[in-house]
């Protein structure tokens, strides 16, 4: 978590940036911390949402039979998204078309997954800024609902992941989906801390947790997803980093620290910034936003006073702060983008992301916050939802660091 000086900057920068909006100037000369900056400016969005959330009942997959599934009621189902019926053959193994959704596949458990993720912190980021139990005890019900009732939880593993009709019955590219779970894992641990989530629940959640990370480390999935060259691997230490956080996992946080350093940078970082890899998808600003997104969490989750991984740096000075120059530029305005356009949804991008928060912080530059805050927030088309995981920044700028 962010040390002292730089939650200092937070305030100053993030003043600076919304001198100019004239719902936030009259009061912030009585701003004194940089945890208050952003709980006003987040205010109206997060109750605004939580308080929606309040009438809507915890769903789980269970609430959806996957007839395609090889496995369990309880067992997580998704089909991969680029993969339609071939033409030639409409009845055999569907074939891939890079870049292109097709809406036919079995989407139902990602779609409770990615619900679960936006509602259940956003009820939390409403208790962190009320204190009012009812966020709380809503949130508690969301994660007993999806991690300890028995009839209603999911198993701790994603062996049926991302199937493909007439090939495989799941692939390890389907962890990509649960990095949905961090923000929930980050929320939960706020909880903890806070005294909010104790005995039996409290077990019952952490063990889950601890369960599918040991899986996510362990499995022929899992080990597999590891070494993907590109955002699935990014999206596997971002989840290892997350869950090892929450569940304690001291060693476990220090082995993706180490590899973030050593393999994740000098394998996905061009001398300019850029993700070559990223770059080559037919959704190069999509996916370069993506990456850039889990790559700045992962400094954020796995940053210490000691060791922060924002200014970290290769020899060559490959780094978040190189890839933050290049891309900030066409975050800022996409019509600079010099790629190719996304072959979909080119025109609902960018969005605000975290991470241009985070990242303003680290590296002394109130012109990403302000970026940041000119973006829209709360996406609203599926599959923009759905490359935007972490959604509440207050869970991740916390009054006192939690490491």
């Amino acid at each position: 978590m962010p040390n002292t000086s730089r939650r200092n900057f937070l305030f100053l920068a993030a003043s600076a940036a919304l001198a100019s909006r004239n719902a936030f100037a009259s009061g912030m000369s009585s701003w004194s911390h940089p945890y208050s900056t952003l709980a006003s400016v987040e205010r109206h969005r997060v109750l605004t949402d939580a308080n929606r959330y309040l009438r809507r009942q915890p769903k789980t997959i269970t609430s959806v039979r996957a007839s395609r599934s090889t496995g369990g009621l309880h067992d997580y189902f998704s089909e991969g998204d680029y993969w339609w019926p071939n033409p030639k053959n409409p009845n055999g193994p569907y074939i891939r078309r890079d870049g292109e959704s097709n809406p036919a596949n079995f989407s139902a458990h990602r779609d409770l997954l990615i619900r679960l993720s936006i509602q259940m912190p956003a009820l939390i980021a409403a208790w962190l800024l009320t204190k009012k139990r009812e966020y709380a005890d809503h949130a508690i019900a969301h994660l007993c609902a999806w991690f300890v009732t028995p009839e209603t939880r999911m198993n701790p593993n994603l062996e049926y992941a991302q199937a493909i009709h007439g090939i495989s019955t799941g692939r390890s590219i389907g962890i990509i989906d649960t990095v949905h779970l961090v923000e929930v894992a980050q929320a939960t641990l706020v909880l903890e801390r806070a005294g909010m989530l104790v005995g039996s629940n409290q077990k019952g959640i952490h063990a889950w947790f601890a369960d599918y990370l040991h899986w996510l480390t362990t499995s022929a999935h899992g080990q597999k997803e590891r070494e993907a060259k590109n955002n699935h691997g990014s999206c596997w230490l971002l989840q290892a980093a997350g869950f090892a956080t929450y569940t304690g996992d001291g060693a476990m946080r220090d082995y993706c620290r180490k590899r973030l350093k050593a393999v994740l940078f000098p394998g996905q970082i061009a001398p300019n910034g850029s993700f070559p890899l990223e770059l080559a998808r037919t959704k190069p600003y999509s996916y370069s936003l993506f990456n850039l997104d889990i790559l700045g969490m992962c400094a954020q989750v796995l940053s210490t006073p000691a060791d922060d991984l924002w200014t970290w740096e290769l020899p060559d000075g490959r780094g978040l702060k190189v890839c933050f120059g290049f891309m900030v530029p066409y975050i800022e305005s996409k019509k600079a983008w010099p790629y190719p356009p996304d072959v979909e949804y080119f025109n609902d991008l960018p969005v605000r992301q975290p991470d241009l928060l985070f990242a303003g912080l680290a590296y002394r530059k109130p012109g990403y916050i302000s970026v940041w805050q000119r973006l829209k927030d709360d996406p609203t088309v599926p599959e923009i939802i759905r490359n935007h995981p972490p959604r509440q920044p207050l869970l991740w700028i916390e009054p006192q660091p939690l490491y």
